[in-house]
């Protein structure tokens, strides 16, 4: 397992200690203060499908504000440079503003429970079942990631072993998901996204003074890297060296398309968010709210990755000892006060917690309701279901510490982290969005599409790039192309199945498919969803607007 570099301990005081305190006071309180509300398994999964539209959108960009965030972009903007802002204005946006716009409708207006319960629907129980297997390990082992990144930070505070904070970490949030569910996750998560503003916005000004602002940080790495080290699509043509080891193409397709489409869209961990909302209205804007800040995070994330690469350039050489996955905390110790340490350090632990708490309250949905309740235990009460919803939070919470020293292997953790993505997420995506747009997809489709998509895209990372039969650059082109063959594979297999096989009637598709509806897609706005200003339509295209335009700096 990978230990900080010798002189990473961060200089924390007694401030730095009582900020520390303070904050876990108040999000057990949350917690406490949430189990008043649990009185059945609605409550406890899905909030009693209760929430406001600002609380579920800050909740669904807080979600992912875990280690893949914070560490992994920090990293990621340390090891590819500007190019790590695709991952944001063309790799989540337009996947996020399409999820508030057009899936929510069908997710919501069914009444599901989860992501893969709709696959239930469209398609029948092995489907269901396959992609509930599946989302659980995905989601225990990016779990694993959180509190890997954590263990990180805490030991860097502490001198704890990671194996020691990874375990603390891990209880700690397992008490407040199992006292309050997802309503203690959620309002934890609204608090933590404000906390984590306030530890990285300081460390990004300071770190810009540094280096002499903008200005400074482009001239220093022009000199080191080269121009397109901090142009967002210079070096990007096909047959192109350049350090993401991606070309405009699997750029738009893999990550664009593919992996941006199949994180967003699929992912229970973030969807979980807005179906917890009040209204289909509310659950539509989740998304769509937490799109605006979500452009914006890098910079308060990437850019702190490239002033790091400027204050210490052995990071990521073996020489140095230090990996990309530590530019944070580089930044930490040698920028920050104290107090203002404290309060980074704080930022830092609850950006992990929300991620792993996302990921962790999403497993027992799925697991819960998609697995033990379909398959195993049947037709029992509803406090049944509660008691086994809190059991496997504990088991969700075990399994991410043995996973989180997977995640301790890989200098970079997005790279891990999208590899994940590419092996589950994308096969679940294609199966849906063809389900989703075409009535004549069978049952056998589904389930077919779902496991040769897996399949394909383990073979092209595991066969032919990490043995070497075909040559891409970097991990994360191989995640791109992973990504592409994983959806142009499950799509095929989907589309030659069901030209051999017996599609379901067209009335119990209503509410499946694009150009039906049930009854819940029909409600009409609640009172004062109809303003202009709330309109889905109007934040979704402004959103995309704003992205775009987000890039014109980067390309000059």
């Amino acid at each position: 397992m990978h230990y900080l570099a010798e002189g990473l301990r961060l200089p924390t005081n007694a401030l730095d200690y009582s900020i520390l305190i303070l904050y876990f006071v108040v999000v057990l309180g949350v917690g406490f203060a949430a189990r008043a509300s649990i009185k059945t398994s609605l409550d406890f999964f899905l909030s009693g499908r209760s929430l406001p539209a600002w609380v579920t959108g800050l909740a669904f960009v807080a979600a992912n504000l875990g280690a893949l965030e914070i560490l992994g972009m920090a990293a990621n903007g340390a090891q590819y440079g500007v190019y790590t802002v695709h991952w944001y204005w063309v790799g989540a946006i337009p996947a996020m503003v399409f999820l508030g716009l057009v899936m929510m409708p069908f997710y919501y207006g069914s009444k599901v429970r989860s992501v893969p319960e709709f696959l239930l629907h469209r398609y029948g129980p092995a489907s269901h079942l396959l992609s509930s297997i599946i989302f659980s390990v995905a989601s225990v082992l990016i779990a694993g990631v959180n509190l890997y990144a954590l263990a990180i930070v805490v030991e860097a505070l502490l001198g704890w072993p990671q194996w020691v904070a990874i375990v603390v970490a891990g209880l700690f949030v397992l008490i407040y998901i199992t006292l309050g569910g997802l309503s203690s996750a959620i309002y934890n998560e609204v608090l933590q996204f404000f906390v984590i503003l306030a530890a990285l916005i300081p460390l990004t000004v300071v770190g810009l003074k540094r280096v002499g602002g903008f200005g400074g940080l482009a001239d220093s790495l022009n000199d080191r890297y080269g121009e397109n080290f901090t142009s967002a699509w210079g070096g990007t043509g096909i047959g192109s060296a350049n350090p993401l080891g991606a070309n405009w193409l699997t750029i738009v397709l893999g990550l664009g398309f593919c992996l941006s489409f199949g994180y967003w869209t699929t992912n229970f961990a973030e969807v979980q968010r807005a179906l917890s909302a009040r209204n289909l209205s509310a659950a539509q804007r989740t998304p769509l709210i937490a799109a605006y800040p979500k452009m914006f995070i890098p910079l308060i994330v990437v850019v702190p990755g490239l002033i790091a690469l400027v204050i210490e350039p052995g990071l990521g050489s073996t020489k140095s000892g230090l990996q990309y996955n530590d530019a944070i905390p580089l930044l930490m110790r040698d920028l920050l006060p104290n107090g203002v340490l404290g309060i980074a350090v704080t930022g830092l632990l609850a950006a992990f917690m929300a991620g792993m708490a996302a990921n962790v309250s999403s497993f027992n949905t799925v697991f819960t309701n998609d697995i033990w309740a379909a398959y195993v235990r049947r037709g029992r009460s509803d406090e049944h279901y509660l008691l086994t919803g809190r059991v496997v939070t504990a088991v969700g919470v075990v399994c991410g510490m043995g996973t989180a020293v997977i995640a301790s292997s890989f200098s970079n953790i997005m790279n891990y982290l999208q590899t994940l993505f590419s092996f589950f997420n994308v096969p679940l995506f294609c199966v849906f969005i063809i389900g989703m747009f075409w009535r004549r997809a069978t049952a056998a489709a589904g389930f077919w599409g779902l496991l040769s998509g897996t399949v394909a895209a383990m073979i092209n990372y595991f066969w032919l790039y990490k043995a070497q039969v075909i040559s891409i650059p970097s991990d994360q082109g191989a995640n791109f192309v992973s990504a592409i063959v994983a959806f142009v594979v499950g799509g095929v297999v989907m589309v030659t199945v069901s030209l051999f096989t017996k599609p379901k009637p067209v009335e119990s598709l209503a509410g499946l498919v694009y150009g039906t509806t049930s009854p819940g897609m029909a409600e009409p706005p609640a009172a004062g969803d109809e303003a202009w200003y709330r309109r889905p339509a109007l934040l979704g295209w402004g959103a995309i607007v704003l992205a775009a335009l987000c890039y014109v700096p980067f390309s000059l």
